[in-house]
């Protein structure tokens, strides 16, 4: 066991909180020892964690009140995507407990991994006098896009309409996205108001951090990777991922289902391999009861085998308009689909050899799932990184875009002729599919790319706890925004 202690501190969101819980098993692994700050209700997320990684202690820390988050919520896949920015707001009360305890720790943390989504913790190392590293739970690219809005900070022109262009000319292929397909939570930013001037001072301080830890690898990024250690000013980009691969019993966690795996497994097992789709929009997005109608119809036409995840109406949602299966569709395509209703064991349904197409909205962790499994997508992107991510996949040749937007309500028609003509037959695409997945393997076995990141990227932490080396630290230039 080194004597670098790290504190760890995730963003209660399941597709930020599981890679990261990942990664520091990764940690754990290699000798480090890793407390997670947590609240109560996130706790029994980290179970199979901690029984698999026993060096891994927690601080548990009392979720703050805030009046935007409902009593009794601290996970925001119990909330719609709109309160991700008061959740930020709320966990940045952690600080003050967080640094008494850090004060008063026998072995106190050498460094601090946080999300992308608590800047915060840049003031809070600042104020223990050590290093915040900044986690990332989306890709390089991603990331990339992010860094240049809140650097640039562009605008929409008055008397311009959503789709106005916005071009990123300084990352390579220089792309450009309307308005509407960038980041809601830099959309949402208004000057002067003191949660956007927060979340402002956060995603800066994500920059001014003494180092990035992506859940990638450099075959899949390695353009962006490099973009970004170039706009940082310093090479300590790490690309560890995909994190999924984690030999632990992590994965595949986030909640009740209608359907047990083995059922599922069995199901999976009657069917010819890659003849199933497996439709899944992640953990946040519900979809409306017109959205639902459309795709059960599009089902119901193309004679596909599927498996549908369907999420179901969280608190704020009209329990009547969002989230329901369609009455008597299940009876009505029994023969050849599988719905579940509530969390769905994804990595165990993509990996089945039956499984080869994925509709998918390309949440991060999503697309680096299907990537590993060597499945194709049909990619629907809804919000947040997921229009960016969609194109590196069509980039990397395994992606057809079907459409786009949060509130899009697909053509029934269109879509049961996109979902029988990608299975069936061998397309150029389901070859690039298994070239991906076998470069994605090589990176984390023993020499690979993500190793070797990792490997690196432990030396640095190490050589941080030993005081006669540590390096300056970098911080941000510039007024800091209350956190406690």
């Amino acid at each position: 066991m080194s004597d670098a202690h790290i504190l760890v501190i995730p963003y209660p969101a399941q597709g930020h909180l599981i890679p990261l819980l990942d990664h520091a098993h990764q940690l754990s692994s290699r000798g480090l020892l890793v407390t997670i700050l947590i609240t109560p209700k996130n706790l029994p997320l980290l179970s199979p964690l901690l029984s698999n990684s026993p060096s891994i202690q927690t601080l548990v820390l009392p979720f703050p009140k805030h009046p935007s988050i409902p009593d009794g919520i601290e996970n925001v896949k119990d909330l719609p995507i709109s309160y991700f920015r008061p959740m930020m707001r709320a966990l940045s009360y952690l600080h003050q407990p967080a640094l008494s305890w850090a004060r008063s720790h026998p072995t106190p943390p050498a460094a601090i991994i946080s999300d992308m989504f608590l800047g915060w913790t840049l003031h809070l190392a600042a104020d223990l006098g050590i290093p915040r590293l900044v986690f990332s739970p989306s890709g390089a690219f991603a990331i990339s896009v992010v860094n240049s809005l809140w650097r640039r900070m562009p605008k929409l022109p008055d008397n311009s309409d959503s789709d106005y262009p916005v071009s990123f000319p300084e990352i390579p292929g220089a792309p450009t996205y309307p308005w509407w397909q960038l980041s809601t939570v830099y959309r949402s930013y208004k000057e002067g108001d003191e949660l956007s001037e927060f979340i402002k001072d956060g995603m800066l301080a994500n920059m001014a951090s003494w180092g990035l830890v992506v859940n990638s690898f450099t075959e899949l990024e390695g353009k962006y990777l490099e973009h970004l250690r170039k706009t940082l000013g310093h090479p300590r980009v790490w690309a560890v991922g995909p994190l999924h691969l984690q030999p632990t019993e992590t994965n595949d966690r986030g909640g009740s289902s209608s359907v047990r795996l083995e059922d599922v497994m069995t199901w999976l097992e009657g069917r010819e391999e890659g003849s199933v789709i497996f439709i899944c929009f992640g953990s946040q997005a519900v979809l409306s009861r017109q959205q639902m109608e459309a795709v059960a119809e599009g089902l119901g036409r193309s004679g596909v085998a599927f498996v549908w995840c369907v999420k179901e109406a969280t608190r704020g949602h009209d329990a009547k308009n969002f989230g329901l299966v369609p009455a008597g569709f299940e009876a009505e395509v029994s023969d050849r689909g599988l719905v579940i209703k509530g969390w769905a064991p994804q990595v165990a349904i993509l990996s089945h050899r039956s499984v080869g197409v994925f509709l998918s909205h390309c949440g991060w962790n999503s697309v680096l799932e299907g990537i590993v499994a060597g499945v194709s997508f049909l990619a629907w992107p809804m919000g947040a990184d997921q229009f960016l991510n969609a194109t590196l996949l069509e980039e990397s040749g395994v992606a057809v875009r079907v459409w786009e937007g949060a509130t899009t309500v697909p053509d029934a028609a269109g879509l049961a002729r996109a979902l029988a003509e990608s299975v069936g037959v061998e397309r150029p695409w389901r070859s690039e599919a298994r070239e991906l997945s076998a470069a994605a393997l090589r990176a984390v076995t023993n020499g690979g790319s993500s190793v070797k990141e990792l490997d690196w990227f432990v030396e640095e932490l190490i050589r941080l706890s030993e005081p006669l080396t540590k390096e300056p630290i970098l911080f941000p230039n510039r007024k800091r925004v209350a956190t406690e």
